[in-house]
Parts: structure tokens; sequence; C-alpha cells
């Protein structure tokens, strides 16, 4: 039998030589009123999705009102001046439309996915909801009432809960990161309907919005479309918020959360990174994936398959405009968190001291650039990789240069980004747990300055 094409003979088959791959094409285009307007045609299908992206993320919240971005994105879809919520969800269903609406960091977006025939119909509703919302009181009460009974079960919740005040002791406190993204109980509490309708006249513009189709249609259709929809729109753009990402301290710090019914511990370890447009994005990518992104990774393979301490463990980056964090996180047995967390320590400084191997790279950016096509299959999936490429004023040829991009990267610039932006000086450690079991040995790593919280956060004992 012949071996054919990749195969080494006995070996193991060497892999083929990637395919080249194009993102779909797109254009972009403009209203008078300042609204951009980007269109990939894709007509496999014949189905189009449609994004409505707005500059009003939760970096856009007032102080003490935080939470009001994800409420307003929200309500957009409980009801406008021409139909209630249920009248408003049934005219997209008749339509055959999902729609959805929601807030990040750096943004709110309404989507929806709908035959080609419907496309128009389904353009002209989103305007509507986007031009006329009503934000009926007892729908900002409703939606206020479950925000605060997640913030509840949130508290009862270890991983969340580690993932939320880890935050908080990683940034400045007068950082809206160091704030969670849809709010605190006390914020949310305040939020009233006035300020509701306050956030959304100042941050719903035509200038702040980027209408994103991809789909069964062409740009002249799409600009046709939207021009019908939103073109006597007025509103100037609002001014772009920026925030600090100015780290909380620049030394080694200890947090633990006493929780007392806790089986286990989560652990989180990191420290602020980049932003995403930052021109050091590959080699970070890169970095992580060797160091906790992947299933090989190194702290995986160290605290799962070398010690057994975890199911899992990994790292990630979470990019957003301004710097968002490195987080190293698992969940381990109580007796062994101390453990756990030297060695996912000893992870960090061992990528900042030596260069990784060959295999290690390798094995990397082959996966980093094998599952990158895929991603993008659907029209959903290109109309969020479009919103990203806005959001993030990432240049137009981004997703056809990314494998070429990650396949630059070398051993030398994994070495360097860890070095430069992986301090473990300034590394924060936060441990969710039972207090009796994970003070001592966690204090005894010398890792830094420790103190203990309620699982508000609040300080239960002075820091040590």
């Amino acid at each position: 039998m012949s071996s054919g094409a990749g195969s080494t003979g006995g070996g193991r088959p060497s892999p083929l030589v990637p395919r080249p791959y194009h993102f779909p094409r797109f254009e972009r285009r403009r209203l008078s009123n300042g609204m951009e307007v980007v269109v990939a045609p894709v007509r496999k299908l014949p189905i189009a999705t449609v994004v409505a992206l707005v500059d009003a993320g939760a970096v856009c919240d007032e102080r003490g009102r935080e939470g009001v971005a994800a409420l307003t994105a929200e309500l957009l879809l409980e009801g406008t001046l021409a139909s209630d919520g249920a009248a408003l969800i049934d005219r997209f269903e008749r339509l055959g439309a999902s729609v959805e609406a929601s807030a990040d960091w750096d943004g709110a977006a309404v989507s929806l996915t709908a035959l080609r025939e419907h496309l128009g119909p389904a353009v002209t509703l989103l305007g509507e909801v986007l031009r006329s919302p009503a934000f009926p009181q007892r729908e900002v009460e409703r939606l206020k009432a479950e925000r605060l009974a997640e913030r509840l079960q949130l508290r009862a919740e270890p991983r969340g809960l580690a993932d939320e005040l880890f935050a908080r002791f990683l940034y400045a406190r007068d950082s809206r990161y160091a704030h969670p993204e849809g709010g605190s109980e006390t914020s949310v509490a305040a939020i009233t309907r006035a300020d509701v309708q306050r956030f959304y006249e100042s941050r719903y513009r035509p200038g702040s919005v980027t209408l994103i189709i991809a789909g069964d249609t062409t740009p002249d259709e799409a600009l046709r479309l939207a021009s019908q929809a939103f073109g006597d729109w007025k509103g100037d753009a609002p001014e772009s918020v920026q925030v600090s990402y100015a780290p909380a301290r620049k030394q080694r710090a200890l947090h633990i959360i006493s929780k007392p019914d806790a089986r286990q511990s989560e652990l989180r370890l990191g420290c602020v990174w980049l932003p995403r447009s930052h021109p050091d994005y590959h080699s970070s990518v890169v970095m992580n994936a060797v160091l906790g992104g992947l299933f090989s990774s190194r702290i995986n393979l160290n605290l799962r398959e070398k010690h057994g301490y975890t199911y899992g463990a990994f790292s990630f980056l979470d990019w957003r405009r301004q710097a968002g964090p490195f987080v190293v996180s698992t969940a381990v047995q109580s007796e062994v968190t101390a453990p756990a967390a030297r060695e996912a320590i000893s992870e960090i400084e061992h990528i900042r001291a030596e260069k990784i191997s060959q295999d290690e790279l390798s094995l990397a950016t082959s996966y980093l650039g094998g599952v990158f096509p895929i991603r993008y299959e659907t029209t959903e999936a290109i109309a969020g990789a479009l919103a990203t490429l806005v959001r993030y004023g990432l240049p137009d040829d981004f997703y056809d240069t990314y494998r070429d991009q990650v396949r630059r990267v070398s051993a030398d610039d994994v070495l360097r980004v860890a070095r430069e932006y992986l301090d473990p000086a300034s590394l924060q450690m936060l441990v969710v747990g039972d207090l009796e079991s994970v003070r001592g040995p966690l204090e005894d790593l010398g890792f830094g300055s420790s103190t203990v919280y309620d699982t508000q956060g609040e300080i239960l004992g002075a820091s040590r």
C-alpha cells in the first residue's frame, strides 16, 4: 500500500502544507449621518446575520451606576414605542429571525439571523429597536431583580466569586475594570429608568453604530437597507471612553476569600496584560498557548498530569481595548492548594527563564493556525469576526494574515513577551476556600503580604 502524501513511511504522517485561507471579502460603506456599514457577501445559503455594534460598553458606565450599559442593552428587546416586549419578539419570530442583545466591556450589540427573503423587514425592525426603545418601568425593575438574584447566586458559587473578586484586587480601585462588568449589588440597585434613558441618549447615536451584515446580500443592497432603516437618524458620535488599567499594586499579594463550606479551592494567579491592538498580540497568544492555553500546555501537564492536583488548569488572556488581565485559573482540593499554587508560579518563572522548545512552538502555532479557518464557517461567526475587527480597530487584512503572523512568532519572541509583561514580582494570587485548611500553607509559600476577606470582599483580618 502506498504511504500517500504527507506520510513518512513507517512513522507518524507528517503534516501537509496548510492550504491558503482567505477570510470572506467585505466592504465598508458609510451613511451620511456617520453610521458605518460593513458588508460581507456570503452566498452559500439564503440567510444573513446582522449585527448592530454600538460603542456603549461597560467602560461607559457612570460611576455608582455600574451595570447600566448591560441593563440598557437587555432592555432594547423589552419593547419599543410601537410594540411591547411580547409583541416585538413575535414580530421577529414571524420573520423567522432569532435576535439577542447584550453588552460587554467594549460595546453593546444587537444581532439577528434571518432568511434572505426576510432580510429587509428584519433590518427595518432592528432600526426600530435601536431608535425607539421604550424602556418600560416594569421591565427595568424585573431585569434589575434578575441581576440582583444572579449576584446572590454568585456569592454562593466559588468559581464566579473568584473570577469577580480577582479583578478587584488586580486593578486600581478607581479603574472601571476593578468593578463587576454587570455591576455590583449596590450599583445595580441604584439604577433608575432615568439612568437608562440618559445612558441610551448619550451613547446610542448613528455615529457610534456600525451595522454589519454577513450573508446572502450585496454591498449595494445592504447599504440601501441600512439607509431605509437608519438614514434619517440624527446624532453626533459620542467621545470614546478610555479607562485606567493601572494595577492595584506593584508587588505580590495573596488574597484569601474565606468560604468555610468550600470543599475545594478556586485559585487565580495573574497580572495586567496588554490592550488588544498591541503589536505583541500574536506573540502573546503563542506564549499563552504554551504556558496554559492548550490541553498540552505546561501548566495543565504539571498540575493535572504530573501531580494530579486538578482535572484541569489553564491560563487565558482577556483581550479588551485597554489592557485586560492574564489569568491562571484552576480548582483543587483544599489540602493541595499551596502546592498547586507553587507549581503554577514555577511554570510562570520557567517560561521567563529560557526559550521554549521548537516542539512546543510548533505544536502551539500549528494548533492556532489549524483551528483558525474553521471558526468562520457560518454567517454568525463571520459577522462576529467583523464586529471584533471594528471594535478593536484592527486592520482589514487581520484575518487573512493571522496564520502567517502566528507562524512568524519565534521562541525568542515568546521569551521576550514573557520577560517583558509577565512579571512574577507583581503577580496577584487569589484563593477562595476553607480558611483553616489553606491559610497556613499558602502563607508559608512566602508569596507576599496576605489578607483575608469575606465573600463580599470585606477584610476579615489584618494583613500579614
